[in-house]
Order: structure tokens, then sequence, then C-alpha cells
């Protein structure tokens, strides 16, 4: 197929080369970003999207997307599909899909989990709103740069997804890291803490896959000193998304809400921008029950 590829930063420039590596023909753009090996580069996002079967999208923010958007869109043949792999605001997702609609072009959500490891492994996995034919045209390139690629439904359902599913996250992450310290002030041992749960009813991906505490479990960026394996930042954007789609649509989220609100203080007061999400551990290791 031709590609064009808009935001070749640290995801999207392994997910382009591995398009590049399995014989597609990709043209990419990118602000400051260089474009890997194999991919031609344009001077423009609208330059990079003509004439292409499929153009991807990953990019930082909804404003952005719809920025783009608004780029490439009238740039597109009739019948090529914009595939917009960011992790974006629902409202904006269903609007840019609107958009590429009254065009005449087919329009994807698809948002990723597996993060910059599974961008360079072809490892992601891709959570995917719209059209039943779009998602047909798109489906071989999911195979090469993901393992697996869930239709959700329609548009905004890979972003619904991809919110719900990061909630549970960041909830399920600070209940591990304030149980691994109430346990080490209740001198129980961290390694009979893991063996304990991870077999027991507390299992749960942040314990059994990524535990917050180094020298326990497999190995995760707790054991690299918490550089980032997914941000803290970027746990926090994410969490900002479900609140403010769980607000559009007057969904109760306590646990959702308190945790974005743990996030922001970590990252915008504390120490925890450039951490992984992970180090809430040692944030909550040096307090005490008053803060």
């Amino acid at each position: 197929m031709k590609i064009g590829f808009i935001g070749l930063g640290n995801m999207g420039g392994p997910m382009a080369a591995n398009l590049v590596a399995a014989g597609h023909d990709v043209t990419g753009f990118d602000l400051s970003a260089p474009c890997p090996d194999g991919v031609a580069k344009a001077d423009s996002a609208a330059a990079a999207a003509t004439g292409a079967d499929v153009v991807i999208t990953m990019l930082p923010n909804g404003a952005i997307l719809r920025a783009v958007a608004d780029e490439v869109i009238p740039a597109m043949t009739k019948g090529a599909v914009l595939c917009d792999c960011s992790t974006v605001d629902v409202d904006s997702a269903r609007a840019v899909a609107d958009q590429a609609d009254a065009a005449g072009l087919g329009a994807l959500d698809a948002p990723v989990s597996g993060g910059v490891g599974g961008a360079t492994a072809g490892t992601l996995t891709f959570m995917v709103g719209g059209g039943a034919d779009a998602f047909a045209t798109v489906q071989p390139l999911f195979n090469i740069m993901g393992q697996k690629a869930v239709h959700c439904g329609a548009a905004g359902a890979g972003q619904s997804a991809k919110i719900c599913n990061n909630m549970i996250l960041g909830v399920t992450m600070i209940a591990t890291c304030e149980a691994f310290a109430l346990a080490d002030k209740l001198g129980l041992a961290r390694d009979k803490m893991f063996d304990v749960v991870s077999t027991s009813s507390g299992y749960s991906w942040t314990m059994n896959a990524y535990c917050p505490a180094p020298g326990v479990g497999p190995t995760s960026p707790a054991d690299n000193g918490y550089q980032p394996g997914f941000a803290a930042e970027l746990m926090l954007k994410d969490l900002r998304l479900s609140q403010q789609a769980a607000e559009s649509v007057d969904a109760d989220t306590p646990m959702g809400q308190a945790a974005a609100a743990l996030y922001a203080a970590f990252v915008e007061a504390e120490d925890g921008k450039g951490r992984d999400f992970s180090a809430m551990l040692p944030r909550f290791e040096k307090r005490g029950r008053g803060g």
C-alpha cells in the first residue's frame, strides 16, 4: 500500500519503520522528528497524505489531530482511510471521523497499548473505532505494527476502550503501590507480599507483570530506577481524558477522579515527571498518613 504517516516520534517512528520493512511505500511528515530509514520525507502533512491509500497519524492531543485533519482530509483521495493512532478525547475522534466521512473517506480511531517497546517490536494492541470497511482496509497494517487489533465499534469506540482500560490501570497501580508501602510499615517482606498477592485475589497486571517494587517479580521499570516504560505524565493525560469523557456523559467515576488527582500532584507538584507511572511506590514509601 501507499501510506502517509504523520507523527514520527517515539511511537510513530518505529511503527512507520515496521511498515517499510514489510514492503509498503511510506511517506512521512513530522515537524521535528527525523524520518526512519526507508520512509520518504514530505514537506507537509498534506503532501504526505496526497495519493495515499491509508494515512496514519500519531499525534500528541486532540487539538493537534483536528488541525492535521483540516490539512490532510482535503488532500486525500476519495475512498482512502484516515487512521488516527493517537490517544485523544472521544469528541475529537468523532469530529474527525465525521469530517472524513463528509469528504468520502474512511476513518478509524485506533489508539494503541504496548508503549515504545511494542511499537519497535511490532507487538502493539490496537483498539479501533470506525466502519467495518475501513477496518478491513487497514487490518493488514495493524497486523504488521501489532499483535492484535480489536474492532470495538463505531467512531470513538477505540478511544473509549483505551481510556477505560487506562483508568483501570492508573487506579490499580495506585492501589498496588499503596499496598506495598503499607506492607513495608507492617514489617511484611516485599517478596512474601508478592508471592501471596500474585497468586491470590489481589492479583493484577500491575502486580504480576509490572510490579512497582524493585527486585520482585518479572523485570519492570522499578528495576531500572523507574526509567519510564509508561511515563507518569502520560498516565495523567489518559486519566484526565477519562474524566473529561465521564463528565461529558455524566458518569460517576470517583476512583478515576482520585487517581487523576494523585497523578496530577505527583507529576506537577512533586518529582513524578519523567519517571515511570509505577514510581508512585517510592512516593508512598516516604509519606505518612497525613501526607
